[in-house]
């Protein structure tokens, strides 16, 4: 079995996982349980509150003491466990609790599955920027996968959900027993070794530099975009419900299989990132994002399940865009602009700004911005308002970006391509 296919295998379990309860948790919130709305923004935030620590210290035990794709392993088999307990919980405020333990031991398995790709692609002398997008791209289709199995299967406002979920994360954590080795960088740490690396905080010093600082800080306000559609999406498609004229529209009966079109979507961008990079470089790259996410919110504000259904269509296929041009390309820039000894902490950092950070202040802000200026007195929400003060904070980030960020690139030629190979080029 070639190590590409192995790696495709690992990203569609890896993403199947997270696609079988992400977008469709807050109609088993509503629904099923029919628990306080004002709790569940709390709920949603865990992912952010566990990525604030864990990629960043799975990272430092990846880079110093264990294998990789054993670390990896056994977050998602102890994932696995805590998600087939989850549908016995029936108390919103436990329920907290048991959700921030499985996103303690899932959040850090997304960067921990670059760190085990990277490794075992550059180990049979790949090159990850060519040869990672086309096994990247699975994790989307295990994602899609899982949404529709959900839906067809009426498992959305269902506990099964957790359980589908769970059996597919038990069956991941055995499989990466089965991958390639991706040991330690650094075994263990040397005599008067120095406060930072002992606790595994090297990575931090890539905010030294004025550009890797830049990066991080716009991962930061991505992030924030991310949980924005991640927590809302679902919710603003099935708000239409309640009135009559949309009732039986298909955006309003299945939400999560219209919301998996954004899914469709990136299997075709993530594939054209090798192409966009070469032709216009990381800056233009990562700002084609930050406009994608314009566009996002936009759509999103004056479409509706009827005759503004194309709307919310075209903004679920500009979301490919958004989300891939810097997540993905974000952790192939990661991947070439540091050092292989802190390979796993730099991913973990990334993903700390984006999925921790981002994410906690994305959740945090929107839900008061949401819950002061744009709920109604019947509680009912202004999704117009809402859908364009997003669209307004991706435009400021983008001019922001496009000023503050340094970088150049020659046309015709592969800037991460080109510091991969003096990376690798003796010294």
């Amino acid at each position: 079995m070639s190590i590409k296919f192995r790696l495709i295998l690992m990203n569609f379990l890896q993403f199947f996982i997270w696609g079988s309860w992400l977008i469709t948790i807050g109609a088993y919130w509503f629904q099923n349980k029919n628990w306080p709305g004002a709790q569940f923004g709390v709920i949603f935030s865990t992912m952010g509150i566990a990525s604030l620590f864990m990629p960043t210290i799975a990272g430092y035990l990846a880079d110093r003491f264990i294998n990789a794709e054993k670390l990896y392993g056994i977050f998602h088999i102890l994932g696995g466990i805590v998600l087939f307990f989850l549908p016995t919980v029936d108390d919103p405020g436990q329920f907290f609790w048991v959700i921030l333990l499985n996103m303690i031991f899932y959040m850090p398995t997304i960067a921990l599955s670059n760190a085990v790709a990277y490794s075992a692609l550059k180990q049979k002398g790949a090159n990850v920027i060519k040869d990672f997008p086309p096994i990247r791209v699975w994790g989307t289709i295990g994602f899609i996968v899982a949404l529709w199995v959900v839906s067809l299967l009426h498992f959305e406002t269902s506990p099964n959900q957790f359980y589908v979920a769970a059996i597919a994360a038990i069956i991941l954590g055995i499989y990466s027993f089965t991958l390639p080795p991706s040991p330690p960088y650094v075994k263990t740490a040397k005599v008067g070794e120095n406060t930072q690396s002992a606790f595994g905080l090297n990575a931090f010093a890539l905010f030294k530099n004025y550009k890797m600082a830049m990066f991080f800080l716009f991962a930061m306000l991505l992030g924030a975009a991310l949980q924005l559609t991640n927590a809302y999406g679902d919710t603003f498609l099935h708000d239409f419900a309640g009135n009559p004229g949309y009732k039986e529209t298909m955006a309003v009966k299945y939400p999560a299989i219209i919301m998996s079109i954004s899914q469709m979507s990136e299997t075709l961008f993530i594939l054209a990132i090798p192409f966009f990079l070469r032709r216009f470089g990381i800056k233009q790259v990562m700002l084609f994002s930050m406009i994608a996410w314009v566009l996002r919110f936009g759509l999103f504000a004056y479409g509706d399940p009827g005759d503004g259904l194309w709307m919310i269509i075209l903004s679920c296929i500009v979301y490919g865009m958004a989300f891939d041009f810097f997540n993905i390309s974000g952790s192939l820039f990661v991947e070439t602009e540091t050092d292989p000894s802190i390979r796993a902490s730099a991913q973990g950092l990334f993903m700390m700004m984006t999925n921790g950070v981002g994410a906690v202040l994305g959740s945090t802000i929107s839900g008061y911005v949401i819950q002061h200026f744009f709920t109604n007195a019947d509680n009912s929400k202004d999704w117009h308002g809402i859908w364009l003060s997003f669209a307004g904070y991706a435009l400021v980030v983008a001019v922001l970006f496009l000023f503050l960020f340094k970088h150049k690139h020659k046309a015709g030629t592969d800037d991460l391509e080109r510091d991969e190979v003096m990376e690798m080029t003796p010294h």
